[in-house]
């Protein structure tokens, strides 16, 4: 055959290989979560990786995406007409050039404001709606869909829509038994994840009943500091049966090992969560950074 007809062919050959490998990665991402893997440390991108572009922005998904994250954590609010767009406050104010509150305005009245910055200055980025992110990061990864479960009969259909009901991880603070009559109405495709405060009175019993009920897929875990003893507990306790979440967003989350720390001495920060309470989901303000430190522990892929 000429030379000039077999390479386009390879071309054609490698671009279908590639498109089949970035759909086959959420897949990948899925089966980690639900196999309880404790082999690698799972990342997650808070509100996408906004240190690139506006936080809950298309293009901080994307980034997030292409650094090679696993998961998005981004927030849902409804509008004034039922739609669904990705914003983190129930008002405008803080992100975006508008002012008042999400559920006044109208989704064609928001979709003509400008997203702001980390440095609170106006950017060319527009708000985006729940449909047009769950069809970027269709097949390329998991996504956390925080403060969701609030409107999660609603947004189911739209899951199914975008054929991503089985990237999505809810989460929430739900009892065991809502969680439990919730997901009885769906198919297992969705995750949902319980947060529970080790620093409440309570929160092993939470635990217990969760597991005595439906065993979660995995625990987003907080406490304050370190004189709790209850999060050495819970890496024995749920090791096998559920993952560990913690968020190193600020010091007040996971006992002040947290991002700042970790920049300082990742091993103090990030490395104690993993290896002391056996954190294999990290949600980070630093997912670049986190997954160097992960690569150089041949902690991720």
């Amino acid at each position: 055959m000429n030379k000039l007809k077999i390479y386009p062919l390879l071309l054609l050959a490698l671009c279908i290989s590639q498109i089949l490998n970035a759909q086959d990665k959420a897949t990948i991402i899925r089966n980690k979560l639900l196999n309880r893997d404790q082999n690698t440390v799972l990342v997650v991108a808070h509100r996408g990786d906004w240190r690139y572009a506006p936080e809950n922005s298309l293009p901080a998904i994307n980034n997030a995406i292409k650094m090679g994250v696993d998961m998005v954590e981004i927030d849902v609010q409804r509008t004034k007409d039922g739609k669904f767009i990705l914003m983190h406050d129930a008002t405008l104010d803080r992100t975006t050039t508008g002012k008042g509150k999400v559920a006044g305005w109208t989704l064609d009245s928001i979709r003509t404001l400008k997203l702001k910055n980390g440095c609170n200055i106006k950017t060319k980025e527009k708000v985006p709606t729940l449909e047009e992110a769950l069809l970027l990061l269709k097949g390329r990864i998991m996504v956390n869909l925080d403060k969701a479960d609030r409107y999660f009969e609603e947004i189911y259909p739209l899951l199914e829509q975008t054929g991503t009901t089985r990237q999505v991880v809810m989460k929430g603070k739900k009892t065991a038994e809502e969680v439990e009559s919730l997901l009885r109405k769906y198919p297992d495709d969705i995750v949902y994840m319980p947060i529970v405060n080790l620093d409440k009175e309570n929160a092993e019993e939470q635990i217990e009943l969760f597991i005595q009920r439906r065993v979660p897929v995995a625990f987003e875990l907080l406490f304050e500091n370190d004189t709790n003893l209850l999060p050495v507990k819970m890496k024995e306790k749920l090791h096998g049966k559920s993952l560990i979440w913690y968020n190193t967003l600020w010091d007040t989350m996971a006992g002040g090992h947290d991002d700042d720390l970790s920049l300082e001495d990742p091993d103090k920060g990030y490395g104690y969560l993993i290896d002391s309470l056996g954190a294999r989901m990290i949600q980070t303000d630093r997912p670049g950074y986190l997954l160097e430190y992960l690569r150089g522990r041949n902690l991720h892929d």
